[in-house]
């Protein structure tokens, strides 16, 4: 077999997985928003993450995909879960939502479909991007960026990080004085 031939199979082998997985994305997300139930919701956000991790491997970003699937599936989700249980959600503590509400929702979705439509339009077909080196996307160009010339922003992220949780710590005690 011609190694053109064997290069356009596996080119049109990877177009299909990325289609499928970019399907299921889609339909996991729309899960999370039309589900009536929050524990569902918070179970098809974790696929919705899963499905991302599959598209960082597939673009060959494997630090992504590792920190996608350790930090978003693992502890953000798990989190969400915790938090909507201990809520204890019912349809009795649920407040009544004026009209004025849902006509701000319904006008906010569709300037959100106005714009998605409108980048649609804008964005034509494509060509194929080929990578100029195989390990683009490893920890080793990651992080010769991440600490060369984003270092000042990096930074400053970790202790934006810190002061929340200091802050989350502070919230969480009780006040003494009060009680």
């Amino acid at each position: 077999m011609p190694v053109h031939k064997t290069r356009q199979r596996i080119f049109l082998q990877k177009m299909s997985l990325f289609y499928f997985i970019a399907f299921l994305s889609i339909l996991f997300a729309l899960l999370v928003i039309f589900s009536k139930n929050p524990v569902h919701s918070v179970l098809y956000l974790i696929l919705t993450f899963f499905t991302f991790t599959i598209h960082y491997v597939l673009l060959n970003a494997q630090f992504l995909a590792v920190v996608n699937f350790i930090v978003y599936m693992g502890a953000i989700m798990v989190l969400f879960l915790f938090v909507i249980m201990l809520l204890n959600l019912n349809k009795d503590a649920e407040p009544i939502q004026s009209n004025v509400i849902k006509f701000a929702g319904v006008i906010g979705g569709g300037c959100l479909m106005v714009t998605i439509v409108m980048a649609l339009k804008a964005t034509g077909m494509s060509h194929n991007v080929e990578l100029q080196s195989a390990d683009l996307g490893l920890v080793k160009h990651l992080g010769s960026i991440l600490f060369g010339e984003f270092l000042l922003p990096f930074e400053v992220s970790s202790l934006l990080l810190f002061s929340a949780m200091v802050g989350a710590v502070l919230l969480a005690t009780k006040d003494k004085t009060n009680a």
